[in-house]
Order: C-alpha cells, then structure tokens, then sequence
C-alpha cells in the first residue's frame, strides 16, 4: 500500500501542497489519489472508517464526511453492514449511469454494438486542446455504430489519449460500455461527464450508417469523460437518429 504523508506533532497529516488547504480536502485529495493509484481495486473493501482515521492522523468526523462525499460521487459503495467499497463500473452500473437516451415516454434502452473499428494516430489541434494534451501526443479513435432494438441509431467517435490506455486499439471488439473496460483494464474510473447537447442536420455519413435522410434533423452529443484526478480522459462526439429517440433526465 503506498505511504500516507508524514504527520506533525499534533497527530495530522501535513499538507503535501503549499499554501493552506483545509484538512478535509487534504484527506480527500490522499483517498481519490490512493484509488486512482490503484492501492484499493474495484470491488475491494476499504479499510474501516476507524482504521483509516488513524491511519491518516485524523478525526472519524473528518474521515465520515471524505468517505460520505466519495459514495455520493460514485467513487465509493456503501453496503449496509458490510462496509465501504471501490466502486466497480459494471455495464449495468455504466449503461444506467451514463446513457441516457430512450423512447418519448422514457422507456430505457439497452444499444448493441454495430460496426466498430480502432486506430491510433497524431492528435490533431482541437483533439489536444480540448483533452488538454501536448503537441505530439497520439490520440486512440475509435468508430463505431450502436443499434436500438436491431436498428442502427447511434455513431460515434471516440478519442482517447493514447498514453493513458495503451494497447486499447487492439481489445476489438470492444465491450458496450467501454468505462468498464477503462477501470478493469487500465485502472481509469469515470467520475464524471460534461455534456453539450445540439441539434444538427444529418451528413452523408449518416445516411450511410444510420440510414436518415441527408439534412434531416439529429442529435449531436458532445462529452468529456472525467477521470479520478479531475484529468479529461475521453472526448466521445455522439450523431444519434432523432425520429424516434429522446434525451431523457430526470432531476430530482
């Protein structure tokens, strides 16, 4: 298990930043950057909460409040009676979680991969801009088309940094929801997405793939995946038929 920062006389952890940071973004911060490490996988138990505490020279209040934050942005699973877990990214965890289209009314949907294929190559200008990478960094695309009920209805891109998923290209065929795959195979665990949603008119490609009309009316969803340290990881561009499938949240 990796080592936790020194402690000062008083029992607390010193802050391993300068500058102030308060003592429960200190823990917090050692607790994601630990997961992210690898230190817990998926699936596995943490250490007691009291354990962890003392461990890190630190109250169990202080420590309550860094594992109630993880469990309510999914780092975490708490299981009644059991304790405190790595999440794991389970297709049906990731399908519920991040995928959102469905019928007019809300009936979810599961998609079925169509075709697909992977490269890696030379990141192009917008591609380093928006995953924030350096000039001659190699990107991993991936293509691929998704069917609603059989019927071809979702393309996709899919741009990866290449350093961070070595060898990815080469897992074809890929599974459905490829954030499983990111924790299990490369230690990567979504947290969070950024989501730009727009109507466009559909290109010759769609109508090729998807089978709409040139011009006619789809949805284009623009998504950045977030990883454990707050680094962009994924930039997925989504062209989804529109005639009969909708965008559907709901807030609470």
């Amino acid at each position: 298990m990796a080592r936790v920062p020194a402690h000062s006389k008083t029992g607390s952890i010193v802050s391993e930043t300068p500058g102030y940071r308060p003592l429960y973004r200190q823990v917090y911060d050692i607790v994601v950057r630990r997961v992210a490490q690898g230190d817990w996988r998926p699936g596995e138990a943490l250490p007691s909460e009291q354990s962890l505490a003392r461990e890190l020279g630190v109250s169990q209040g202080t420590m309550r409040k860094v594992l109630d934050a993880l469990t309510a942005e999914k780092v975490l699973d708490r299981r009644q009676g059991k304790g405190t877990f790595i999440a794991q990214n389970t297709q049906e965890r990731t399908q519920f979680r991040f995928f959102r289209l469905a019928r007019p009314g809300g009936r979810r949907l599961t998609p079925a991969l169509g075709t697909e294929s992977a490269r890696v190559r030379a990141a192009r200008a917008i591609e380093r801009e928006r995953l924030e990478l350096s000039r001659d960094a190699r990107i991993v695309e991936i293509l691929r088309m998704r069917l609603i009920e059989g019927t071809p209805a979702i393309r996709e891109q899919i741009l990866l940094p290449a350093s961070v998923f070595p060898g990815i290209e080469k897992q074809t065929p890929l599974p459905n929801s490829l954030y499983t795959l990111y924790q299990s195979a490369f230690g990567v665990t979504i947290v969070a997405t950024h989501e730009e949603l727009t109507a466009a008119l559909a290109d010759a490609e769609d109508h090729e793939q998807l089978g709409v009309a040139a011009g006619s009316p789809i949805l284009v969803i623009d998504r950045l995946a977030v990883g454990l340290t707050n680094r962009k990881v994924e930039w997925r561009m989504t062209r989804v038929s529109s005639s009969n499938l909708v965008y559907a949240v709901t807030l609470t």
